[in-house]
């Protein structure tokens, strides 16, 4: 019903996938919902800004629906940011788009990357969220941090199989590194 909205907001990582020389998306990784819990406030507030312009009996009644206006473009705003920040794993590489009216594009290829620290805060442990910090052997990076991810390491294992299957990295040194 709603796809003609879906297909204008949407990111369209597809575009930037190089499908021609063989590669291949292994994961699209969205944000995590908590990142969503501040428009949703911003919603709520706009709703009880709105319902106080409806049954107000002030002649400033103007003020609240202006606040309710404002609090909903807001909120919208944050959640369209976060719907269109996007996280790929593909064989070749990782990357990340993000923006709503300029876009930007970060990439590493999974040659560069040494290292990969997942941080988990201890209210992301309880929700399932984490934080990823990439390093790698340039000393200015365009991809390095990617904050609130759902499933932190299971994502974390999906792109330690994707560097062992693109044959960068033996199955032994990354079989250690997890187990300590």
């Amino acid at each position: 019903m709603f796809g003609w909205l879906r297909s204008i907001v949407s990111p369209h990582v597809e575009r930037h996938v190089l499908f021609g020389e063989g590669e291949q998306i292994i994961d699209e990784v969205h944000h995590h919902w908590v990142v969503y819990l501040r428009a949703n406030a911003e919603l709520l507030g706009g709703i009880l800004a709105f319902v106080l312009f409806l049954f107000s009996p002030v002649p400033v009644a103007w003020l609240p629906f202006l606040i309710a206006v404002g609090l909903f473009l807001h909120a919208s705003w944050l959640v369209l940011k976060e719907y269109r920040d996007r996280f790929v794993v593909t064989n070749m590489r990782v990357f990340r788009l993000n923006g709503v009216f300029s876009q930007r594009l970060a990439t590493m290829p999974m040659a560069r990357i040494l290292d990969i620290t997942v941080e988990k805060p201890a209210i992301g442990r309880v929700l399932g969220y984490g934080h990823f910090v990439f390093e790698n052997a340039a000393q200015d990076q365009g991809l390095r941090r990617i904050n609130y991810v759902g499933n932190p390491d299971a994502l974390d294992m999906t792109i330690e199989r994707a560097i062992i299957e693109a044959g960068l990295r033996p199955m032994e040194r990354s079989v250690t590194r997890k187990t300590r």
